[in-house]
């Protein structure tokens, strides 16, 4: 899916004229006073595909220490990816591994900025130190391969979060892109997975997975679970990997928090449309992912229908839509940088522009002490119940 989605925004037309953001001094203040916490960003999987140095300034990417620095950027959740096809393939523990490696690596290169964080007080040291924390989320389950010696294992590694599935349908899960219902939510072992990951502190992500399998998760989890980097559906219609009004509130009554997502295809219906129409246009060309044709063909098509980009007020509407539906309490940010390509809204391409999101909140009302909340205070909360429960259990 990543790689679909990095295809797609290859050659992206910007069309659209919106106005630069300048974030006012109490904006830039809080966001660099603030711990802010990322809850997915795909740094690990960019750099094990073409490598960079994160710890300098890139030509590249959404991510690196400069740009973190300039946005106050203090715990981005690096995203330990793998596709869904390791599911069979059979090499999905090397992978993670590798990308866990890569991401100590860069703490042992650069001692100075970086700081692994493997819990709530590593973080809060990490930013008293004025170090950037890296805690680590593994986006698809795939690597557990139906052991909890695997999950241990991982968790020993840093793995604080675990997105039960992808963009298919796992052992443990069925997929909100997998038009099969493999398991009708939860495989068995995926329900005891979630009880082993509630007693052994590893947060339980409920992104991507179908909604039948989101209730499941809701049902049996004691702690409260993450949607690390998933946006609104009701703002996207028909996009299962959105969550709707209902998923939302189930997700607050266990104490959880929804991470906005920002790219643009995950908060504007234009941009999902415009998605759809491509890749509808790629099957009728009878072009596939891998096929060197599909870059020219994308290309041209842009130049004829370029690209709806989202606007920073649209994802501050996916934020108002939660604030109102079930509190302040229960919002989180998970950009998903460095995984949606070159589909980012404007005013929020990088890095180095949460100073825009905060000033948008700002002009929307929110009070500092709110702010702060969505930053990194929800998402912080959380992480403490659940080191909290699985201490007791």
């Amino acid at each position: 899916m990543k790689a679909k989605l990095a295809l797609i925004a290859a050659a992206l037309l910007t069309s659209s004229a919106a106005m630069a953001v300048t974030p006012s001094e109490q904006a830039i203040k809080l966001a660099k006073e603030t711990i802010i916490v990322d809850g997915h960003i795909d740094v690990p999987y960019r750099i094990n595909d073409t490598w960079e140095d994160v710890s300098r300034a890139t030509d590249g990417g959404d991510f690196d220490y400069p740009r973190a620095v300039q946005g106050g950027l203090n715990a981005p959740f690096m995203s330990i990816y793998i596709p869904a096809s390791y599911e069979t393939s059979g090499d999905s523990v090397q992978l993670a591994n590798r990308l866990i490696d890569s991401m100590e690596a860069l703490v042992g290169r650069a001692p100075d900025k970086f700081a692994l964080a493997h819990s709530v007080a590593d973080v809060e040291k990490a930013f008293a130190e004025g170090k950037i924390a890296l805690p680590l989320g593994m986006e698809n389950g795939t690597p557990i391969q139906g052991s909890l010696d695997n999950l241990r294992h991982f968790y020993e590694r840093g793995i604080r979060y675990i997105t039960l599935a992808h963009s298919q349908a796992n052992h443990i899960s069925d997929s909100s892109y997998d038009l099969r219902r493999k398991w009708n939510g939860l495989s068995d072992f995926g329900k005891e997975l979630v009880v082993e990951m509630n007693k052994l502190g590893v947060m339980v992500d409920i992104s991507h997975v179908s909604d039948d399998a989101f209730y499941q998760a809701a049902e049996i989890s004691k702690a409260p679970m993450i949607a690390s980097h998933s946006s609104i559906r009701q703002f996207t219609p028909g996009f299962e990997r959105n969550m709707d009004d209902k998923m939302i509130k189930k997700l607050a009554e266990n104490g959880g928090v929804i991470m906005i997502n920002f790219g643009s295809s995950f908060v504007s219906k234009q941009a999902r449309q415009w998605n759809d129409q491509f890749s509808s246009k790629m099957e009728e060309k009878d072009l596939s992912w891998s096929d060197p044709q599909a870059e020219t063909f994308s290309k041209q098509y842009r130049q004829n229908n370029p690209y709806p980009f989202a606007s920073l007020e649209l994802v501050l509407d996916h934020i108002d839509h939660v604030r109102d539906l079930v509190g302040i309490d229960h919002i989180g940010i998970g950009s998903d940088y460095d995984g949606v390509g070159d589909s980012l809204p404007e005013n929020l391409k990088d890095v180095s522009t949460y100073p825009n999101l905060v000033q948008g909140l700002l002009d929307r009302g929110y009070s500092d002490a709110d702010i702060r909340k969505i930053l990194s205070g929800n998402l912080l909360r959380v992480w403490r119940e659940v080191e909290a429960y699985a201490a007791a259990h």
